[in-house]
């Protein structure tokens, strides 16, 4: 099994330039007022949050304060608590996933991880001043903490639920006549390269939140399993 990120056709592209943030994809009107709007929401909370304590802030301030309607607000999130969190940025495309799940054993398994990472980043609102606060509030509320963890967690397991459905897919072609993979076998290295492109997507992460990057976290990610290459 082929695990090199290449630069073949079919592979990511490296960004143009590794001076400055990468252009994000044309999105429609309707799309960038609901990110804003959720935006406007999450800041409202957090802020709150920070200069108050959550348990003494309510729905209604929130939503005066990121101005809209209580209404609103509810469109986008269940809870205040959900709108500390945010919008899951550990959130598979189902596109994605059957693109890469298609892509066959011609295609490095980790470029087609980082063409799902990166997508997941470019829809992802990268504030870091948001980050800071989300980080300053989460610490403050443990169980805030214990469902961001399971939120990744779940994200984990559907990560390793579609590598081992590329794994698989791969196998299948490869095999001559009636071979069957080991099922055993192809569960444990899903697992383990779900791990990995875990931890390289936290590595960019990192960096990112060190304060002292300037590039956008697409590019970012491409440096970061670049880097997991050197060390395949």
């Amino acid at each position: 099994m082929s695990t090199a990120i290449s630069t073949a056709a079919g592979a990511p592209s490296a960004p143009a330039s590794d001076g400055g943030p990468e252009e994000l994809p044309d999105v429609g009107l309707r799309e960038r007022k609901r990110r804003a709007t959720s935006r406007s929401i999450q800041r409202a909370v957090l802020e709150l949050s920070r200069d108050k304590g959550l348990d003494n802030v309510t729905v209604d301030e929130i939503s005066r304060r990121a101005d809209v309607s209580p209404r609103t607000f509810f469109n986008y999130f269940s809870s205040k608590e959900s709108a500390v969190l945010g919008e899951s940025p550990f959130s598979l495309k189902s596109a994605d996933v059957q693109t890469f799940i298609a892509a066959g054993p011609g295609q490095p398994i980790f470029d087609g991880l980082l063409v799902i990472m990166r997508s997941m980043a470019e829809t992802d609102d990268h504030d870091l001043e948001m980050h800071q606060l989300r980080k300053m509030v989460v610490r403050d509320y443990p169980h805030l903490l214990v469902q961001r963890i399971t939120s990744m967690h779940e994200f984990e397991l559907e990560l390793t639920g579609a590598i081992e459905e590329r794994l698989v897919t791969d196998a299948r072609q490869g095999a001559s006549g009636t071979e069957i993979p080991d099922q055993a076998v192809i569960s444990e290295r899903a697992r383990l390269i779900a791990m990995v492109s875990i931890a390289t997507m936290r590595h960019a992460w990192a960096r990112w939140a060190a304060a002292a990057e300037t590039q956008s976290m697409s590019t970012l990610l491409t440096h970061s399993f670049r880097e997991l290459q050197t060390l395949l």
